[in-house]
């Protein structure tokens, strides 16, 4: 079957530079993966309990194996750069357009909840702060949004992934102190770890699910950092990399944070800290680097897809000036709708099952047609597609009746 659009992206992939290599590829997948749900995972096991740690799992084995899904479609045309390619090589221009605007809501959301978070913590941090410019005053909460917009702003002009590794590497370095500043703060700045915690509970268990597939919403940036890569053939290896040590570093902070706060934990673990010690201001100033360092990666599919067009295309001042509107937009949208954990339910429900689970199975039927026989693995796909449409539609429902209620 041939790809769409051939001659054209043929001419890109000329223009492409020599490559990422392993290393650095690992740091940007780990800064996709390793992203803002490691400070809601503790939460995420308060609603289903302990047993959520086997669903925890699950889910991880399952969104890797997706991923290598990606990377088999990816194989199956040397033109396929990116996410919407494959689903045009699957399902044609509409399978480009689901793909797309399924993967880059996702990642938008994604990016919005990156600056509810700096909000958030940095309201905690410096409470009934404002800010005043001319006759208009602006919350506390509200002023830091705005102001880590404009931090971040630079970061997002940065084209290039192999440049982008460098603040990636400081993105995973921050995902790794996070879990040890929570230690510190339970085994020596006396909070202790005393809560028993539920065994299960099935009625916060879609909202668990939800929140759990969201810390593995990495897959729209898989095909862009595979066709970075100076050898496209070892991004099998870049993902064992990543799912297995953000699993570690997710379940770790889960473990750690049930046991601190049982039943009481709040959205973000981070708001749970006791606010005078010193390893909660340490976790707190780590939260607060990790969006800075996982903005840029984020967003760019959706500014390089933009950029692709021949309009914008091969200029500089139009590209800073693409990837500026989606940074101002984010912090609007962010502005609007302050409710960090209920999004990050929705995206992990609606948005992060539909792009992570069931597009990468429903695209690698469709490319290979032989694989829709009645083997192991063709079983397998079906009885995840089964199960992802279950969990999405549940999952999708319970929080926007949580959204609803608070609103």
């Amino acid at each position: 079957m041939e790809c769409p659009k051939a001659e054209e992206m043929e001419s890109q992939n000329q223009q492409l530079p020599k490559g990422t290599s392993f290393l650095r590829t690992c740091f940007n997948g780990l800064n996709a993966l390793s992203g803002v749900g490691i400070l809601s995972i503790p939460y995420a096991l308060s609603q289903g309990g302990w047993l959520t740690l086997i669903v925890f799992l699950l889910v991880a084995i399952l969104c890797w194996y997706t991923g290598l899904l990606l990377r088999r479609c990816m194989d199956a045309h040397p033109l396929i750069k990116s996410y919407p390619d494959i689903g045009e090589l699957a399902f044609g221009y509409k399978g480009r357009a689901l793909v797309s605007i399924f993967m880059y809501l996702e990642l938008y959301l994604v990016a919005v909840e990156f600056l509810i978070l700096e909000g958030d913590n940095l309201d905690k941090l410096f409470p009934n702060m404002g800010f005043k410019i001319g006759s208009l005053k602006i919350g506390g909460r509200q002023g830091f949004v705005l102001l880590t917009a404009l931090v971040i702003l630079p970061t997002t002009w940065l084209k290039s992934l192999g440049v982008l590794a460098y603040v990636s590497a400081g993105g995973v370095l921050a995902s790794v102190i996070l879990p040890c500043c929570v230690l510190w703060v339970g085994a020596v700045d006396g909070v202790g770890f005393h809560e028993r915690g539920m065994l299960l509970n099935w009625g916060g268990m879609p909202t668990a699910i939800s929140l759990i597939t969201f810390c593995y919403c990495g897959h729209a940036v898989f095909p862009t950092l595979c066709n970075s890569m100076k050898d496209r053939s070892q991004f099998s290896k870049v993902l064992l990399v990543c799912f297995v040590t953000s699993t570690v570093n997710y379940g770790s902070m889960a473990v750690l944070g049930y046991l601190m706060y049982g039943d009481h934990l709040k959205s973000q673990v981070t708001l749970n800290l006791p606010l005078r010690k010193l390893g909660t201001k340490i976790a707190i100033y780590t939260t607060l680097i990790n969006p800075l360092t996982k903005y840029a990666v984020i967003i760019t599919p959706i500014a390089s897809a933009i950029e692709d067009k021949p309009t914008f295309r091969n200029s500089k001042s139009l590209s800073i000036l693409i990837r500026s509107v989606i940074v101002v937009s984010t912090a609007i949208v962010a502005l609007t709708i302050p409710f960090f954990g209920y999004v990050m339910a929705f995206i992990g429900a609606f948005l992060s099952v539909t792009v992570s689970i069931l597009l990468p199975c429903l695209c690698y039927l469709r490319i290979y047609k032989a694989a829709q026989g009645f083997g192991l693995e063709p079983m397998i796909i079906v009885g995840i597609l089964a199960v992802g449409s279950i969990v999405g539609v549940v999952g999708t429902y319970t929080s926007l009746k949580q959204i609803v209620n608070h609103v």
